[in-house]
């Protein structure tokens, strides 16, 4: 990243989502906003969360991917893409409890969900605010304390403005294409600005989650890695393996090379370690 002022480079090298024939999208009655989202493939089925500044189509060949062996429901949160924005903070527990509601909507009771940045934080907060929702969380580049994000990241925030994120072409103009307010971007980048001085400290909950989760970070990730080795620990992770006791239900995966923005585009990488995840897969061991 820079995990906000960066994401322009995700919006212009992911490309559309949906290359061939796109599945046809909808909008649902959430919690006052018309939220669009869009259902692609068979099998169990799998919620994709989207990060800031993004949309369906800028989480590039990942959805299609993930679509092979999933029911994928994508959609946009609040203000972004197609969804239309409501006079409300974005605040991640409010982006959890639309998905819930989104779920409910579609008659969606229980499923699998991957999220990458900010929709990554989302459904962490969705697993602790309605863990009856979550089957298996995946998690790519995610933190549960404001202190795990890499200092340089930290020391922007304060310089955030409006002005800085209008005056980038590449947000401003992909906002407008499929915006339902055309000129709604100033108030998006004010309320993303505001989400990152949000307080965001939540180990304890974290702790005692039971939902089993991948968390995916890139070796150049916004989160350090030792907060992402710090999170694999909170669930139970990071103990030696062949001592006769069974792995923990959570995983980590560390993306060599990769930083922030160039997590998402791991399409190959992504699915070499989701997949098996969401199926229970485990390599074998010598002792087993």
């Amino acid at each position: 990243m820079i995990r906000t002022v960066l994401m322009a480079a995700a919006l212009l090298v992911a490309g559309p989502a949906f290359a061939e024939s796109p599945p046809a999208g909808a909008r649902v009655e959430v919690n006052g906003m018309q939220v669009y989202y869009e259902i692609s493939g068979n099998g169990d089925p799998l919620v994709v969360l989207h990060g800031a500044y993004m949309n369906i189509p800028s989480m590039g060949a990942i959805i299609p991917k993930l679509a092979e062996t999933h029911k994928v429901y994508a959609l946009e949160f609040q203000g972004h893409g197609r969804t239309t924005d409501i006079g409300r903070p974005i605040t991640y527990p409010a982006l959890a409890d639309d998905v819930a509601a989104f779920m409910d909507a579609v008659g969606l009771r229980k499923a699998d969900v991957f999220g990458y940045s900010m929709g990554a934080a989302a459904g962490l907060q969705l697993a602790i605010r309605h863990p009856d929702k979550v089957n298996k969380l995946v998690a790519a580049s995610v933190a549960y304390d404001a202190q795990g994000w890499q200092p340089a990241f930290r020391e922007f925030i304060p310089q955030m403005t409006v002005e800085m994120f209008v005056g980038m072409p590449v947000f401003a103009e992909a906002y407008r294409k499929l915006a339902a307010n055309p000129d709604g971007f100033p108030e998006l980048v004010r309320k993303l600005i505001a989400l990152e001085k949000e307080p965001m400290a939540w180990e304890a909950e974290v702790k005692a989650l039971k939902t089993p989760m991948l968390i995916i970070t890139g070796d150049a990730d916004v989160a350090t890695l030792e907060h992402s080795v710090a999170l694999f620990r909170l669930l139970g992770g990071g103990g030696m393996g062949d001592m006769g006791q069974p792995l923990p239900a959570s995983r980590l995966a560390v993306l060599p090379a990769t930083s922030h923005t160039a997590v998402i585009g791991q399409t190959e990488l992504l699915v070499a370690v989701i997949e098996p995840f969401l199926k229970g897969q485990t390599p074998k061991g010598m002792f087993e």
